[in-house]
């Protein structure tokens, strides 16, 4: 196969439709726009949440809330999910993401409490819930923030 072989599947490949091209296409005289009004003249339309003058839904409704800019955004992982790593291993951000468990440490990440963890792990992370260190404690293993 070359590539001045290759065609579009059949069926794939339509004509664009030809409008307002006489009466014996089908779609001459008002050429699909219906009669009159703005949106059948030349370069007629309404902008977006365009709502005939009457007062826009964006600008009824009040603002509300901001977005604050030093918000942090953590990586959470459960406890649960950390059970999958052998028994005595170092848990980091490179394990976490070589083991699939999150894509990135974003703005750092958090370890939180649900699930079960049945094994000694020394974890390190940015943040803990207080009842995910208990149970990292209870298990056996340890729980070191990292700083950011």
């Amino acid at each position: 196969m070359e590539l001045n072989e290759l065609r579009p599947a059949a069926g794939a490949v339509r004509d664009r439709k030809r409008i307002g091209r006489g009466t014996g296409s089908g779609h001459g005289k008002t050429a699909t726009k219906g009669h009159k009004g703005q949106k059948a003249r030349s370069g007629g339309s309404v902008k977006p949440g365009f709502e005939g003058g009457q007062m826009p839904m964006q600008r009824r409704l009040p603002k509300r809330g901001f977005t604050p800019l030093s918000k942090k955004v953590y990586a959470v992982v459960n406890v649960g999910q950390l059970d999958m790593f052998e028994a005595g291993s170092n848990v980091d951000v490179d394990a976490l993401i070589a083991a699939g468990l999150i894509k990135s440490a974003k703005d750092g990440i958090k370890i939180l409490a649900d699930g079960e963890l049945t094994k000694s792990l020394t974890v390190k992370a940015h943040k803990f819930s207080g009842k995910a260190k208990e149970k990292i404690v209870s298990a056996g293993g340890s729980a070191e923030e990292i700083a950011l």
